[in-house]
């Protein structure tokens, strides 16, 4: 059997950029060679197996066949007659379907170095259109390598395919695992723009047709590099988008908070100080370990001034506010979270004023 490395890895080294993972493509192996070697196989719909030792993945090569909507309709073939040719026509983009032999030799059937070398994405073959994610994996290629541009016939193909409802049958997991994987990438808004241009906007992200996504700041991840791409949404739409995702709730939380109170943020010491407490309510901010450090990371990101100042401020209220000490003064029940309430509140107006 001939075992070669694969996908991202060929293409990401070319490139000179990390690689993060590598995966395989074995070429002559039955599943019976495979186990007898110690892979483990964890593929139960086509054999993929974790190698022993690094736990990287090891595919036997295969062959597949649309046979319904969805992309689990499909049928595999994988056998020791499959070639390495036959397993690399499958995939998305001519960038993805190089190979290297354990000699580091490159086979390159679909002229990916080209494309590679001209900043192209660029599908393999129509086989491209079973597979309706792939719009999306393209324009979350456009932008991680946001220095590519998407081929004219790729494009034409994707258009196509969105005409055509295609991106209907997906789930919206994955719809959402291209969305976050874009979001981290060198310039994100790109996946919106290719989305635009081709019509794929509908039916997962409509509440872009008309907004510009904004970049995040380099230092935010997660929720909040999602709450900073999606602050030019109003509430309901960052509503509508999230729940239609399936996002979980902590990205919905981070990017409605933004949202509501981008009034109140950006100049914090003219805010009204009830608009104020709200908002810091909202994310548990007298809290030892609430949620204010990562609101103000993007608020900061999207040009709020003062922030740090009022992280400070609120850290000061902590302190001098405990409820220990109320609870001294025979404070309980209700007339305790008044009485907290009011004192922190009283302490931020006091910080308010102080700068």
């Amino acid at each position: 059997m001939n075992v070669y490395l694969v996908g991202g890895a060929v293409r990401d080294a070319l490139l000179g950029r990390p690689v993060s993972e590598r995966d395989w493509v074995v070429v002559g192996a039955t599943v019976a060679e495979m186990t007898a070697q110690g892979y483990r196989q964890v593929g139960r719909d086509f054999p993929v197996f974790l190698h022993p030792e690094t736990h990287d993945e090891y595919a036997l090569a295969r062959t597949e066949r649309k046979t319904g909507p969805g992309h689990q309709g499909f049928e595999v073939h994988a056998d020791p007659s499959v070639t390495l040719e036959e397993d690399l026509i499958r995939r998305d983009l001519t960038i993805n379907a190089m190979a290297q032999s354990a000699e580091g030799e490159l086979i390159d059937p679909f002229a990916g170095l080209a494309d590679l070398e001209s900043r192209l994405l660029r599908h393999v073959s129509d086989a491209f259109a079973e597979d309706p994610l792939r719009v999306f994996r393209v324009a979350r290629f456009a932008a991680v390598l946001s220095n590519f541009e998407v081929a004219e016939e790729t494009r034409v193909l994707m258009a196509g395919m969105a005409a055509a409802g295609a991106l209907e049958e997906l789930s919206a997991e994955r719809v959402w695992a291209e969305l976050v994987k874009a979001i981290a990438g060198d310039a994100p808004q790109r996946f919106i723009e290719v989305l635009s241009e081709i019509g794929a906007l509908d039916p997962w992200l409509p509440e872009f047709h008309d907004k510009i996504p904004v970049a995040p700041a380099s230092e935010l991840t997660g929720a909040e590099a999602f709450a900073a791409f999606v602050s030019p949404l109003e509430e309901a739409e960052i509503t509508s988008l999230t729940d239609r995702l399936k996002a979980p709730r902590s990205y919905q939380r981070l990017a409605l908070w933004i949202a509501r109170h981008r009034k109140v943020w950006p100049d914090w010491r003219q805010a009204d100080p009830d608009a104020l407490m709200a908002a810091l309510g909202e994310v548990q901010a007298f809290k030892p370990d609430s949620g204010l450090e990562a609101a103000f990371a993007v608020a900061s990101s999207l040009g709020a001034e003062g922030a740090a100042d009022l992280i400070a401020a609120v850290r000061s209220v902590r302190e001098a506010v405990r409820v220990e000490a109320l609870q001294a003064e025979g404070l309980s029940g209700p007339a305790l979270g008044q009485a907290l309430t009011d004192a922190r509140r009283d302490r931020l107006v006091l910080a308010q004023t102080d700068g």
